[in-house]
């Protein structure tokens, strides 16, 4: 795992009942894992808003890698478009940064399968308030 030193025991309840598994968090990169099992919607598919917290997630920790210990991020808007149900397994959450900027980050998440079949396409903008 390549998480950063100040990021143990950062933890958000919503993430831990969704089962995300964290794997790296950089600045630019910030990947996890979340099982199928428990996020579904009455259909027994994978919920759409579980796809937006996993994206939002992802998002929100690689700006807060970028702008560290001292600063804070908000995000500010989201948008997903989920392409294909998922029923069970385990689903991989990648957010790659697009553009980093002084007060704004945005990222593009990819939500795939175990099949590396792409579940949802998301890009999430974040506010970044760096230390002064």
């Amino acid at each position: 795992m390549n998480v950063p030193d100040w990021f143990a025991g950062l933890s958000s309840p919503l993430d831990e009942k969704l089962g995300v598994e964290l794997d790296e968090v950089t600045p630019t990169r910030a990947s996890a894992r979340c099982p199928v099992e428990g996020n579904t919607q009455p259909f027994g598919l994978w919920h759409g808003g579980a796809s937006c917290v996993l994206a939002e997630t992802l998002a929100s920790l690689a700006a807060a890698a970028e702008v560290g210990p001292e600063g804070a991020v908000t995000g500010v808007d989201i948008n997903a478009t989920h392409l294909r149900p998922a029923r069970r397994g385990w689903l991989t959450g990648v957010a790659t940064a697009i553009r980093i900027g002084g007060s704004l980050a945005t990222y593009d998440v990819t939500i795939t399968d175990e099949a590396d079949e792409q579940v949802c396409a998301a890009r999430i903008t974040v506010f970044l308030k760096r230390k002064r």
